[in-house]
């Protein structure tokens, strides 16, 4: 049996407004910073997305390491793999994540990324809420070549929110990677 409610179709139109417009970044235009296993194309930070997310894409060389094992307290990480294979600790379990796999890792979980072993990665990231993310592969950069001081890693913790953690699980799959 129908009943009236069922029957009838009621429109109601919602006006949302956002404290940001839309984000389009043109891979022409994009900044992208690198070191000597990865390039990171810059696409959407958290100043621009009013706070809601930070994105970027990271392609990496065949066995590339990635990030040591660390967590975030606010931030939920996603992984979409576009192309070539991510190694990837979610606590302390160990998956290859291949193209076409997604992954989202809650905050508070330790987790850590590299190319899997003999394999190249194209990665895209995001954040979310986002945090000014863009400053901190900016300063990572900086490191990498001897331009900026490792400690300054260390001390950004709180305002990046990438706190770093020890993994037995990680030291012992990067220790096999040969």
């Amino acid at each position: 049996m129908t009943t009236k409610a069922n029957e009838t179709t009621q429109t109601t139109q919602i006006t949302r407004t956002a404290d940001f417009g839309p984000v389009l970044t043109r891979a022409a235009d994009a900044e992208t910073t690198r070191d000597p296993s990865s390039v990171m194309t810059l696409l959407a930070d958290s100043g621009h997305t009013g706070g809601r997310l930070t994105s970027y894409r990271s392609t990496f060389t065949e066995g590339a390491v990635g990030a040591p094992a660390h967590l975030h307290t606010k931030a939920s990480e996603m992984f979409f793999v576009i192309d070539g294979a991510l190694q990837v600790l979610m606590g302390e379990e160990i998956t290859v994540l291949e193209a076409g796999d997604f992954l989202v890792v809650p905050p508070h979980t330790p987790h850590a990324f590299a190319a899997a072993p003999g394999r190249t990665a194209d990665v895209l990231f995001v954040f979310t809420p986002g945090a000014d993310r863009f400053d901190y592969l900016r300063l990572l950069g900086r490191v990498v070549r001897g331009e900026a001081d490792p400690q300054e890693i260390k001390d950004s913790s709180e305002r990046f929110d990438n706190h770093y953690v020890d993994s037995p699980a990680w030291r012992e799959a990067l220790a096999t990677r040969g």
